[in-house]
């Protein structure tokens, strides 16, 4: 259910109308009044703010109820969630101030001469003399965007704000969001490639499958600074660290239970080869069609390659018959694909991670009774999985070990440092997954990270904190 949160400013003349009304109209219409401002007061006239949660995206019934009241008049609707981004979420700023013409001749003319030359003869130096060091491009063309698909790049752009604003209150890292209006792969790759110089990473983010594939690819052989496209590997990085924990309650071991993975498109595929790489033994990819098979033959190249996997089963079948004896249920589809039923068939200790959005592939209620762990997406139950637990981390260890790309080695410590958070002490059926403010999360992360990729020969910093540990 949809919870709105509105802000009604309402003209009331007390002669005709009563307060109590007016609060019984908003209940009689499914709200909840959780506040009251009075703006302004007279013997006979006020003007009021009531701040408004009802259940439903249509605001629309209560609305009307207000207009039609004898003695009110509606002066003005506010939702909360438009007001937070007016202007944009986001801003610049600098980091000192030109107060005098001598500050003037540092930061630009003639000083900055000096510093652009010592850039000339060393590019690395661009690192620790521009804002490379620690800002990365979050970049889409908008065409899969969660939730609401192909909806453009200046629609996208709200997305990407939010992206930015979390990049830097959970890890300091800046970000940037770049829109970008065109749906050409080749274009996409071109533009990439030549802004890259300013930035020490690309945020690849809601991009459709299955070029995102290619885009990304490309972008990891031709850029010398980490690629990461979030739609793919932050959410297979949160299900394996989700996964490790809800194995470590339920007693059993990765490369003996069964996995169905729902959903092979680029979120799909990416969990799947992070499951592989981890040592799953048991794997069964399904997709609208019905299961991809070891030794079948496909159009799409990931799914060619998944079908030469030997852990990979070889039985066909639809979801429905295949989930029966299933140990894992992981859905990156789309909602209402399963009911209890389908659900009971599966192993004992079952554990189900039905993420599609807004809404999960089996109803939360109908699922619980029967399953030993679940976790969705949403922030309204217990275990979401949630990719902000990865990129802000992830981000942060790569440049401050200046990777040159994030590979498989980085991710899989990404997953064990996140499931690592809750500790055996606190782990439970109710709490496989930290919560996204959890401050060790992104410490943890940034740590694992970079000692994966210093081991990978990735690295080409090891931080000073780092590098006496490694002596």
């Amino acid at each position: 259910m949809t919870i709105s949160s509105l802000i009604i400013r309402l003209e009331m003349d007390h002669r005709l109308v009563q307060f109590g009304e007016i609060a019984s109209q908003v209940s009689h219409a499914g709200g909840d009044m959780t506040s009251i401002d009075v703006i302004r007061s007279g013997k006979d006239m006020s003007v009021r703010d009531i701040t408004v949660h009802i259940n439903d995206s249509d605001e629309s019934p209560l609305l009307r109820r207000l207009e039609e009241l004898q003695g009110t008049k509606l002066i003005h609707v506010s939702d909360p969630v438009f007001l937070a981004h007016l202007g944009g979420k986001i801003a610049t700023s600098p980091k000192l101030m030109v107060k005098n013409r001598d500050d003037l001749s540092k930061v630009y003319t003639p000083g900055v001469a000096k510093v652009s030359k010592a850039i000339h003869e060393n590019p690395d130096k661009a690192y620790s003399l521009t804002i490379k060091r620690n800002t990365i491009a979050v970049i889409t063309d908008g065409t899969a965007v969660l939730g609401l698909g192909d909806i453009g790049p200046y629609a996208a752009a709200p997305v990407m704000e939010g992206k930015a604003m979390l990049f830097k209150q959970l890890a300091d890292v800046d970000a940037f969001p770049l829109c970008l209006d065109t749906q050409d792969t080749e274009e996409l790759i071109r533009t990439i490639k030549a802004v890259s110089p300013i930035f020490g990473g690309i945020n690849l983010e809601d991009i459709s499958s299955p070029r995102c594939f290619e885009i990304e690819r490309r972008l990891v052989e031709e850029l010398d600074i980490p690629v990461f496209h979030d739609d793919q590997h932050g959410t297979a990085i949160v299900v394996m660290a989700g996964l490790l924990n809800a194995l470590k309650v339920t007693g059993k071991q990765l490369a003996d239970v069964r996995i169905v993975v729902n959903g092979i498109g680029a979120a799909g595929v990416s969990i799947c080869k992070m499951l592989l790489a981890a040592g799953a033994s048991r794997l069964v990819p399904i997709d609208l069609d019905g299961a991809i098979v070891f030794g079948g033959s496909y159009d799409n190249s990931m799914w060619q390659w998944l079908a030469t996997q030997p852990q990979v089963e070889g039985a066909p079948g639809s979801l429905k018959e295949l989930l029966a004896g299933a140990d894992v249920f992981i859905g990156v589809s789309r909602g209402g694909l399963l009911n209890s039923e389908h659900i009971r068939t599966m192993a004992k200790d079952s554990i189900v991670f039905a993420m599609a959005n807004p809404m999960p592939e089996i109803d939360p209620e109908e699922a619980l009774p029967h399953v030993r762990i679940f976790a969705t997406g949403r922030s309204d139950l217990p275990n979401q999985i949630n990719n902000v637990l990865v990129f802000p981390g992830i981000f942060r260890g790569a440049l401050d070990c200046r990777a040159r790309h994030i590979n498989e080695a980085m991710k899989l410590a990404a997953a064990r440092a996140i499931a690592s958070v809750v500790s055996d002490g606190e782990l439970n059926e109710q709490y496989i997954i930290p919560s996204i403010f959890n401050e060790q999360v992104v410490a943890k992360v940034r740590l694992a990270v970079i000692e994966a990729a210093i081991s990978t020969g990735c690295a080409r910093r090891i931080p000073p904190e780092i590098g006496w540990k490694m002596a």
